[in-house]
């Protein structure tokens, strides 16, 4: 994909249009410190005519003062538009900030776990903070800077008209090979960017897995992989810089020449009686201030070489459209148990990289049941066999490569998808605890819900002794990930907060290595509660558990093995679950 010209505009339209005002100003406050640019030097050329001349000392004072108050002004200016352009380009970087955020959190399961957390926080913020001097700079540094060189080329022609046209050819070729070579940086950066981010990928990846790398003896291996990423990514850095200098050193110095030219062309007609002294000084300072457009113009145009790397990954980002689409209008029943159905179901996973959309191996086969409303069943199956991918299913985190998944009857492409997430609830086998308040931990972030409620469903799961021990109660701030709270303590707190959003469907996702023996009565007479008055399908690793379901499906290699009442396969000796039962869940199903 390669970034073009309509790609800038639909960014700028869409993310600096807005901020239309703001930019009015700055280029007024640019075209006025270009005025002031333009004026000094004729203060300063007249002040060294007139002090050759003997002028009075009251005008030479004049003409300085005038020189020194236009000086400060310009530099008053200057500190405005810059803190101005900061702010535009802060404003308009961080809405493209939270689109990108919210169009990844609507992608679907497959794209996110194909790609490591450091990436996409590179991805959404490095390659974003790329474009930070696209939207606060470009447009206005190249309006007011074309501006300022068409000034100085104008007051040059003025003063001679062979200066004149001796700088406007070397401008006209320093332009030329500017825009001939403007885009021959962006594949270097682009792959300059895709390095950062997967060394940010690889950090953020080792870094949570830093217990297990030292138990296991691996931190000379993860050093070691770290260097060749780190190389990867300086090499790529390093050549793109390279080529990106080098452009502006070729344009300096053919600019550099032509400055030469222009101040030997006004030494001779100055020695020729065509010039003053003054009038040859305010040619050179122009033709030093012409050098400025030119370098904005080039450094721009460098900027816009690493932008539109970022560009390029950017719009790859946002044009990658989420394989479950939310384009249902049949509402679910808003109250009750739902029943579920699996009508021919098949499934895979697609690879990423497949521009076909095949997908690698079918995880479910043609798989056609039926969970009555109200009723638990227990998941049962080796690791591997598409539990989890069933179970996922449920709350459209993956939709069927062939068949229907129904909620009610109703097919769960044809219902929104906020209706689906409001009739399931899922409790995983890692519970995410965020940095933030107890109570948005609970409620995640939804002021809404009363303190009350939160605080009654708290003392009903057993937790009111632990609640009454935290020192700002709903708004101690938990450390992150949970720490300082027990497996069982976080469990129960997923629990909470299925109770709070009382969903019709519950997917429990039940883990024995994330249960505290301390509270694991808690967590019984909790997951009790929990499931009456619901559908629900329970992923069971224990004999516990498996006591408290109404039915138990055993799936092998993506296929129902077994499906039937708990009560009737526990007492069919010939049936698997049975023997599931005589050999133990925990040694079978591994």
């Amino acid at each position: 994909m390669k970034s073009s010209r309509r790609t800038y505009a639909s960014l700028l339209r869409e993310y600096f249009r807005p901020l239309w005002q703001r930019a009015l100003i700055l280029l007024l406050l640019l075209l006025a410190g270009i005025a002031l640019q333009l004026i000094n030097p004729v203060l300063l050329s007249s002040f060294i005519d007139e002090a050759i001349a003997n002028a009075p000392l009251q005008r030479l004072l004049t003409l300085a003062g005038w020189f020194l108050g236009l000086a400060f002004l310009r530099q008053i200016g200057s500190v405005a538009e810059a803190a101005l352009a900061a702010d535009i380009g802060l404003r308009a970087t961080n809405r493209l900030r939270a689109d990108l955020v919210r169009h990844c959190l609507n992608l679907d399961l497959a794209f996110h776990n194909a790609r490591t957390p450091g990436e996409m926080i590179e991805r959404i913020d490095g390659d974003v903070e790329r474009l930070n001097n696209f939207f606060a700079r470009f447009i206005i540094d190249l309006l007011g800077n074309a501006l300022l060189l068409l000034g100085v080329l104008v007051l040059v022609w003025n003063i001679h008209w062979q200066l004149g046209l001796t700088l406007v050819g070397f401008t006209f070729a320093t332009l030329l090979l500017l825009n001939r070579l403007r885009d021959i940086g962006v594949p270097l950066f682009k792959k300059a960017r895709q390095a950062d981010a997967e060394l940010y990928g690889f950090i953020e990846e080792r870094l949570a897995g830093t217990e297990d790398i030292r138990a296991n003896g691996a931190v000379a291996y993860t050093m070691r992989r770290l260097l060749e990423y780190s190389r990867r990514m300086y090499r790529a850095n390093i050549t793109a810089d390279i080529v990106s200098v080098s452009v502006f050193g070729v344009t300096r110095v053919l600019f550099l020449s032509g400055t030469g030219v222009a101040l030997g062309l006004g030494a001779l007609l100055y020695l020729d009686g065509l010039l003053t002294i003054g009038a040859v000084y305010l040619a050179y300072r122009y033709t030093e201030i012409l050098l400025q457009p030119i370098e904005v113009i080039n450094r721009q145009i460098q900027d816009l070489q690493q932008a539109g790397a970022a560009v390029v990954r950017i719009q790859e980002l946002l044009n990658r459209p989420s394989r479950i689409q939310d384009t249902g209008t049949t509402p679910l029943p808003a109250t009750g148990p739902l029943p579920i159905q699996f009508e021919g179901i098949t499934f895979g996973y697609i690879d990423e990289d497949n521009a076909t959309g095949a997908p690698l191996e079918l995880v479910l086969r043609g798989l056609t049941f039926e969970l009555p409303a109200g009723s638990v069943t227990g998941l049962l199956g080796r690791t591997g066999s598409g539990k989890t991918t069933l179970s996922r299913m449920v709350f459209r985190a993956y939709d069927p490569t062939q068949g229907a998944v129904r909620l009610g009857g109703q097919d769960l492409r044809s219902v929104p998808l906020a209706e689906v997430r409001r009739a399931v609830a899922v409790v995983t086998q890692e519970i995410q605890l965020f940095h933030a308040a107890l109570r948005d931990n609970l409620t995640l972030f939804d002021p809404a819900v009363p303190d009350e409620k939160i605080e009654q469903v708290i003392r009903d799961l057993g937790l009111g002794e632990w609640l009454n021990s935290l020192p700002a109660g709903l708004n101690t701030i938990l450390q992150p990930g949970g720490g300082g709270l027990s497996a069982g303590q976080a469990q129960l707190l997923a629990l909470v907060r299925v109770f709070l959003s009382d969903p019709q469907i519950v997917v429990l996702d039940e883990a024995s290595s994330r249960l505290d023996p301390a509270t694991e009565h808690l967590l019984e007479q909790a997951i009790t509660r929990l499931l009456a008055g619901r559908t629900a399908i329970i992923i069971a690793h224990r004999l516990g558990t498996i006591e408290r379901v109404d039915n138990v499906m055993i799936l092998e290699r993506g296929e129902i093995q077994e499906f039937g009442p708990r009560a009737t396969l526990a007492a069919d000796p010939a049936s698997r679950f049975a023997q599931l039962l005589t050999t133990g869940l925990e040694e079978a199903l591994v």
